[in-house]
């Protein structure tokens, strides 16, 4: 047993009230699950095989769950998707996972383009240090659209740079009802989680006007048939008001970025269901970001002077906001509670942005085990040095001092949690396995 005692300040993930802080808490953790969260008892001892472990000065959140990851991308020059196309690729991703739960505290991530089931087990089974996943495998689009990026030199047959087909990952690009239907099914076979498609053209694909269609409406309902059939939620990467109308009628829980997204859309959505994923973070750096094109750089200047807007309007229309981060650029990964930060920044509060990234994020990615601070969840959690529910800005600042996950920490940066021993781990579960 485990006792983070005496916590200055808790966020229990439960909720956006202030109902959902707790100061002076002890939190019991044992077998990597939260046994109790109690008011604190100062005359409280523990015997043999049990620790204390002062928090008094500490701020505890849960886990972060990011809902909008790419483990495989290291950034969008050609430099970085080449060494994505070669033999290197799983240990960049390997790098990447280790960064994004170590340094980013995230515990559990949903990767909506790029992540394999072999990634996925891997983590599972403990020889990749990372969050645990859900994944989507493929990003879904036209010919010419968001994931096609064979740019205006295409060769015929030629793939696509952007996480081409391969062992485990079927392509992304698909044409026609019927072809959406069989990807679909390849999809679900290969282990995807959720379905994640364009419902509209992208501001970092290299051909695809944003005021342009990608799916046709025939092709969303087919991939969302098929993908209910399979008990398979989808995503949408949306940015324009076509698409965003285009995914919510036809059947997509999940829209993501909603740039051009206005208070009637809000409405539809609402009456829909549907829940959105911003992306706030990525919009500012793509701003600063170096080598790309005149094309992409203007059609990320028409979604910078709207993107603030539409995260607004669904937050005051009452929307569920998901944390997503959306990592494309050098430099983000492992920086990912910088997307809470950015969600206030657009006109959320701070524990609104906090519970789109813990409780709220569980229930609409699948994971109820985890997200919140309350017995029998696991034990992800975040000891931080400073108080991060109402200035998340200081998560990119050195805040994080331990992260944990089931309960074991990864950073060593808090006396008396336990450690995850990688190395002894992993010699006896390759002896294990022959």
């Amino acid at each position: 047993m485990m006792i983070l005692s005496n916590v200055g300040l808790l966020y229990d993930g439960r909720g956006a009230s202030d109902g959902n802080l707790h100061r002076g808490v002890d939190l019991h953790v044992d077998g990597g699950v939260i046994r109790e969260l109690r008011p604190h008892d100062p005359a409280l001892t523990v015997g043999d095989g049990h620790t204390l472990v002062d928090c008094s000065s500490y701020t505890v959140t849960p886990g972060l769950i990011d809902c909008h990851g790419h483990v495989t991308v290291l950034g969008l020059d050609s430099g970085a998707m080449d060494t994505m196309l070669t033999g290197e690729s799983l240990l960049w991703v390997e790098k990447i996972l280790h960064t994004t739960l170590v340094d980013g505290g995230v515990t559990t991530m949903r990767d909506v383009g790029g992540a394999t089931h072999l990634m996925k087990r891997l983590v599972e089974e403990g020889v990749i240090l990372g969050p645990r996943l859900r994944i989507s495998i493929a990003m879904l689009s036209t010919t010419g659209g968001h994931a096609d990026f064979r740019g205006v030199d295409r060769c015929h047959g030629e793939l696509s740079r952007l996480w081409p087909e391969g062992p485990g990952r079927p392509s992304s690009i698909v044409d026609g009802p019927w072809e959406c239907r069989k990807r679909v099914r390849e999809l679900a076979a290969c282990g995807a989680d959720l379905i994640k498609i364009c419902a509209s053209p992208g501001v970092a694909s290299p051909s695809d006007k944003l005021e342009h269609r990608d799916f046709s409406p025939e092709e969303v309902e087919a991939i969302c048939d098929e993908a209910h059939a399979r008990g398979m939620e989808v995503a949408a990467h949306a940015h324009s008001r076509r698409g965003i109308e285009l995914a919510i009628r036809c059947g997509v829980h999940d829209i993501q970025h909603i740039s051009f997204m206005d208070e009637a859309l809000v409405d539809l959505a609402a009456e829909h269901g549907c829940v959105v994923t911003p992306t706030s973070w990525i919009m500012a750096e793509l701003q600063r970001a170096d080598g790309l094109s005149d094309f992409v750089m203007d059609k990320v200047k028409q979604v910078a002077e709207v993107h603030a807007q539409a995260t607004s309007y669904a937050a005051k229309g009452g929307l569920p906001v998901l944390m997503g981060t959306d990592p494309v650029l050098p430099g983000m990964h492992g920086r990912n509670g910088l997307e809470i930060a950015a969600l206030v920044k657009e006109g959320l509060s701070p524990l609104a942005a906090w519970h789109g990234t813990t409780g709220l994020a569980a229930e609409h990615i699948h994971v109820p085990e985890t997200g919140t601070i309350e017995p029998g969840k696991r034990a992800d959690l975040l000891v931080c040095t400073e108080d991060v529910v109402h200035h998340p800005e200081t998560l990119g600042d050195g805040a994080i001092l331990e992260v944990l996950k089931d309960g074991e920490g990864y950073r060593g940066g808090l006396d008396g949690v336990p450690q995850r021993r990688f190395e002894t781990d992993l010699r006896e579960r390759l002896a294990r396995r022959g």
